[in-house]
Formats: C-alpha cells, sequence, structure tokens
C-alpha cells in the first residue's frame, strides 16, 4: 500500500493543474470547508456573502450547462444567445471557484495521509510524510493566490470600469505655478495613456504665455481606462521652488476622471440642447477672432455646460463639445442612481484649494505621496513620465477591494445580473 500511496503524492500536483478542467462534473464543496482550511492556515475568513455567492453562482451554472444541453428545440435563438452569453459572463468565476476547492480537497486529502504516518517510524512512511508535506506547502501557496483571485472575481464590479475616460484638468491654488503643474500632469497622463496603448486627444485646452494650462479636457480611448485612472480623482498638491525664485511654493491642481458614454447609453434630445457660436480666443492663428468657430453647448433640463474652441472647424468643435458634454450627463445620471459611489463628481471637482489634497508632489525630495493609502513613490522625474503610477494606482486597487470586504460584513453581494 505504502507505494500506491507514494504514487499517489508524486502525481498529485499534475492531478491539481488538471482539475479546472474535470471538476466542472463535480458538486461545490461546502462553505464549510473553506473556513476550515482559512483556520487551518490562519488566514481571513472568507466572507460569508461571497461564500454564498459561490454557491448561487457553481448552481446557476449548472443550471444553465442543463438548459443548453438538453435543449429540446423549444428555446428561441435569443434565448439560447442570452444563456449561452450569461453562461461565459459565469465561466471564469465558476472555474476559478472550483479549481480553489479542488485544491482544498486535495489539502484534506495530504492532511489525512499525513496523520496516518504521524506515530509511524517507518523510513518509507517518513519519506512518504516529508513528500506529502511538502506538497501540501506548495499547494497552500497556490490557494492563497486563488483566494485573492476568486475575491477579486466576486466583489461588487463598476460596469464602467471597462470604458474608455475623459479626463479634466484645472489648475487651482497657485497662480502661473499651478499652470505650469497643470500641463506636468498633463503630460503625465499623454505618457500613460501611450505607455498603455491608449488613444490621447486633447477635447479643448485653455493655455498660458509660459507654457501652462488653465483648464484641459482630455480622453483616453482605450478598454479599461477609466477603471485605472478614476483613482486619479481629487486635488493633487505639488511643492517646487518656481525658477524666478528660491522658495518653495505650493500650487494645487484638480483632476476629474468620467467614463466615457456612448450614444445608446445617454440620448440626448435635440430640443433640450442650446448651442451658442461664437469667435474663438486665444492662440490659434488667423482663424481666431475671425470666425465664429468656438462652440458652447447647453443641456437645458441639467445646465450642464461644454464648451471647446481649439479646431478650426465649427463642426468639429461641436462634435468635441458633444462628446464632453455626453460624458458629464451620463456622470451625473451615475450619481442619482448611486449617491455614494466615491467618485461623485461633486467630490471629484473640489475648489482646487491646497487642503483638499489627494496626492503631494514634492520636487526638492523628489517624492510622491498619496494620502489615501499612505504610498509614497520617489523619483519625480520618473513619476512624470508615467513610469510610477501604476504603483499607487495598484495600491488604490487594494484599498478599494479591502473597503468592499469591510462592507460584505453587513451587506450582501448583488446578484450577478
Amino acid at each position: 500500500m505504502l507505494w500506491l500511496r507514494r504514487h499517489r503524492v508524486l502525481t498529485l500536483a499534475e492531478s491539481v493543474f488538471r482539475s479546472h478542467q474535470v471538476v466542472r462534473s463535480r458538486l461545490a464543496a461546502s462553505p464549510r470547508l473553506w473556513q476550515q482550511c482559512a483556520q487551518q492556515r490562519r488566514t481571513f475568513a472568507m466572507p460569508a456573502a461571497i461564500l454564498s455567492q459561490m454557491d448561487l453562482l457553481g448552481r446557476r451554472y449548472n443550471e444553465l450547462q442543463t438548459q443548453l444541453s438538453h435543449n429540446d428545440g423549444s428555446f428561441s435563438s435569443e434565448k439560447i444567445k442570452n444563456l449561452s452569453i450569461e453562461m461565459a459572463e459565469l465561466d471564469p468565476k465558476v472555474t476559478a471557484v472550483r479549481t480553489l476547492q479542488a485544491q482544498q480537497h486535495a489539502v484534506a486529502e495530504l492532511d489525512e495521509m499525513i496523520a496516518e504516518q504521524s506515530d509511524s517510524d517507518d523510513p518509507d512512511a517518513l519519506e512518504l510524510r516529508h513528500m506529502a508535506e511538502e506538497e501540501r506547502r506548495e499547494l497552500l501557496e497556490e490557494i492563497n493566490r486563488l483566494e485573492s483571485e476568486v475575491v477579486r472575481l466576486m466583489l461588487p464590479r463598476d460596469a464602467a470600469d471597462d470604458k474608455s475616460s475623459i479626463l479634466e484638468i484645472r489648475a487651482g491654488t497657485g497662480g502661473d505655478e499651478a499652470c505650469l503643474f497643470a500641463a506636468d500632469i498633463l503630460k503625465m497622463y499623454q505618457k500613460v495613456a501611450l505607455a498603455k496603448g491608449w488613444k490621447f486627444e486633447v477635447l479643448s485646452i485653455s493655455e498660458t504665455d509660459l507654457g501652462g494650462c488653465k483648464e484641459c479636457v482630455c480622453s483616453l480611448n482605450g478598454r479599461g481606462a477609466y477603471g485605472r485612472m478614476k483613482f486619479e480623482s481629487g486635488v493633487h498638491r505639488v511643492q517646487r521652488v518656481p525658477v524666478n525664485d528660491v522658495r518653495v511654493h505650493t500650487s494645487a491642481v484638480s483632476v476629474v476622471v468620467l467614463p466615457e458614454a456612448e450614444e445608446v447609453e445617454v440620448e440626448i434630445d435635440p430640443k433640450d440642447l442650446r448651442i451658442d457660436v461664437y469667435r474663438a480666443s486665444g492662440a490659434g492663428g488667423q482663424h481666431v477672432n475671425t470666425t465664429e468657430s468656438a462652440v458652447r453647448i447647453t443641456h437645458l433640463p441639467t445646465g450642464i455646460v461644454a464648451a471647446v474652441q481649439d479646431e478650426r472647424s465649427q463642426h468639429q468643435n461641436k462634435a468635441k463639445a458633444l462628446k464632453i458634454l455626453r460624458a458629464r450627463v451620463f456622470d451625473g445620471i451615475r450619481r442619482a442612481r448611486d449617491t455614494e459611489r466615491h467618485s461623485m463628481r461633486s467630490s471629484q471637482i473640489g475648489s482646487g484649494d491646497r487642503s483638499e489634497r489627494v496626492r503631494t508632489y514634492n520636487f526638492p525630495q523628489s517624492r510622491v505621496s498619496d494620502h489615501r493609502v499612505n504610498v509614497t513613490v520617489f523619483g519625480i522625474d520618473r513619476m512624470l513620465n508615467g513610469e510610477l503610477l501604476d504603483d499607487i494606482v495598484d495600491a488604490l486597487v487594494v484599498d478599494e477591494q479591502n473597503q468592499l470586504l469591510e462592507q460584505l460584513d453587513s451587506d450582501s453581494l448583488p446578484t450577478t445580473r
């Protein structure tokens, strides 16, 4: 029997990696198994809401499999399509859960094997126990990774995270220095977009004679742009010595991040719009103040306004203004639907005052500190080059997930559809 058990341990690792393909036909493990494993490893106990959701997802996935495999022809093509879409959406979650459950079963079997050999002094039994303990350690490491993945998949997710984003950057306290820093922030986001493969476009900008930026609206088009950039919302404070001074000055820039809205998501009645055209002002060439190319659009039901004057063509300015307006109206709808969202635009804009900061850029110390998660990175040149932003955003993502986990102590997860 010993050689059979030895073979069982040696082949266990391979079987575990195949488990996510085989385990689909097995029943979902009891949530109690998860809690027992967590207690053995002295890790956090999975929130009851997630355990319940795991069970519900497994049951629903099995129902969908049964319905699709036993279709007697009574289902319409539309229903089959909807069932298939729902099953595809559930697949990564169910696969992760069942893979994790298979790993937990494997650990339980190893624990039983180790217990059986704990009192034996036989050399073969000792070797078998050592092999089982080593395999158990490797499985527990994989379980820890899978737990994090399952939590990430099960937590409530903002559907807007996959969207493109629109950023609004405004210089606040600090005069010319604030405008110069706003231009630096704009360039940083442009470099981040380039590194991520997102399309970057300036929709509207008001510049200063010194090369600063009073206000800018830009778009970052690419899947997941909003989910990563939404954490930039807030007031960014900069501490640095101006070129013509020897003292450290403090300035502030406010950033608003909105999910870009599609036309099908926000239906705006043309009757609800007031469109004003006027002559552009500022830098721009011979067309400035000679043609009415600038466009200002007002959404009458909400009073939301968007104005663009950067392009020579009135038609192009109108298209950009509508894009900005649609995003702002969409954000208003989202805020009305969920007033507790942390990315509410009213809380994002602020006054630009240096006391309402989310992040500080300290040039003398080459330090960037995010005050929401107490994360500090060094190398301000690399930060403004877009190289270090992910380090801060990753910490903010984890913090957001932790906050959602805390909420699950008293709240239940929403349904998957």
